[in-house]
C-alpha cells in the first residue's frame, strides 16, 4: 500500500533524525568520560560486573511486567481505545488502531507523551525538595514513568506489549533511548536489525541482555543528580528549595523527552513499514 503524502513526510522526518543520529560526533570530553567510567568499572571482578547488569536486567524485566499487568495500565489502554473510537467507531482491540491514519495516531500518542513528560517533571520537582524518601524513590519512579510511556506509545500504534518479542523490544527501545547520543546509533541499529531478522512477532530470538557497560552513564547521571540536589537543597527561597527542585524537574523532564522521542519514532517507523509492506 503506497504511503500518503503525510505518511511520506513523517517517514522523511524519521530518516532525517536517523541521519543526524549517525552523524553525531562526540567531543573529547565525552570520549574521555566514557573511557574513565568503563576503566573504573572494569576494575571490578568480571563476576561482579556480570551480576550487576543481570540484576538491573531482571529488575527492568519485572518492573515492565508489573506495569503492563497493572490496573493503571489497563485503564490507560481503555483510554487509548476510547480515543481511537472517536476516529473509528468499530475499533475493538489494540491491533485495530493500525486502521487509523498517521495524523490520528500522532494525536493520541502526543496526549500520552505530554502527560508523562509532565509526570516526570513533577516527580523530579518532588525529588528536588531533597527529602530522603522522595530522593531514594526517584530512580524507581522515573523508571516506571518511562517504561510505562514506551508501552503506551507501542499500544497507540497497534502493538500489544504482552508477547516475549514485544516485551523485549519495548525494553530495548527504553534502553536505547536512555543511552548517551554517541551510543544511541548502535542501539538503534540493533533495533532495526532485529526488526529485519524477526520472522515471528511472538517469540523473541535475539540477545536477551538489555543493559551492558555502555549504559553505565545513565545510573551515574542519576546519582550525580541526587548529589547536586543534596548540595542545593538548603539554598531556599522563602523556605522552598527552588534551585534543587528545578534541577530535579529539568533532569527528569529531559530524560522522558529523550525516551518519548525515540519510542515515538520507533513505533511510527514500524507502523509505516508495515503499511508500506516493506516487511515482507
Amino acid at each position: 500500500m503506497p504511503l500518503t503524502d503525510r505518511e511520506a513526510m513523517v517517514l522523511n522526518e524519521i530518516q532525517d533524525w536517523e541521519r543526524n543520529l549517525f552523524e553525531f560526533e562526540p567531543n573529547d570530553f565525552q570520549l574521555t568520560y566514557e573511557k574513565f567510567l568503563q576503566q573504573s568499572f572494569s576494575l571490578l571482578p568480571e563476576k561482579v560486573q556480570s551480576q550487576f547488569f543481570s540484576v538491573i536486567d531482571s529488575w527492568l524485566f519485572h518492573l515492565h511486567s508489573m506495569i503492563q499487568g497493572s490496573q493503571l495500565q489497563m485503564d490507560a489502554k481503555e483510554r487509548i481505545l476510547s480515543s481511537g473510537r472517536i476516529f473509528y467507531k468499530d475499533l475493538e482491540e489494540i491491533a485495530d488502531l493500525k486502521k487509523l491514519s498517521i495524523e490520528q495516531l500522532q494525536y493520541i500518542a502526543e496526549q500520552q507523551i505530554a502527560r508523562h513528560r509532565f509526570y516526570s517533571f513533577a516527580q523530579g520537582g518532588l525529588a528536588g525538595t531533597g527529602g530522603p524518601l522522595l530522593l531514594s524513590t526517584d530512580i524507581p519512579a522515573i523508571a516506571v514513568i518511562n517504561l510505562r510511556v514506551v508501552q503506551l506509545i507501542a499500544m497507540t500504534y497497534g502493538v500489544e506489549v504482552n508477547t516475549p518479542f514485544e516485551m523485549m523490544t519495548s525494553l530495548k527501545v527504553f534502553h536505547t533511548a536512555t543511552l548517551p547520543p554517541r551510543l544511541q546509533r548502535a542501539g538503534w541499529t540493533s533495533l532495526m536489525e532485529e526488526l529485519e531478522a524477526q520472522e515471528d512477532y511472538y517469540f523473541y530470538e535475539g540477545n536477551e541482555e538489555i543493559t551492558d557497560i555502555t549504559w553505565l552513564e545513565q545510573p551515574v547521571q542519576q546519582l550525580m543528580k541526587a548529589l547536586v540536589i543534596s548540595l542545593f537543597r538548603k539554598k531556599t527561597i522563602q523556605g522552598i528549595p527552588l534551585v534543587s527542585m528545578a534541577i530535579g524537574a529539568g533532569a527528569n523532564y529531559q530524560l522522558t523527552r529523550k525516551v518519548t522521542d525515540v519510542a515515538h519514532k520507533y513505533y511510527q517507523l514500524r507502523y509505516l513499514r508495515e503499511k508500506e509492506e516493506l516487511m515482507g
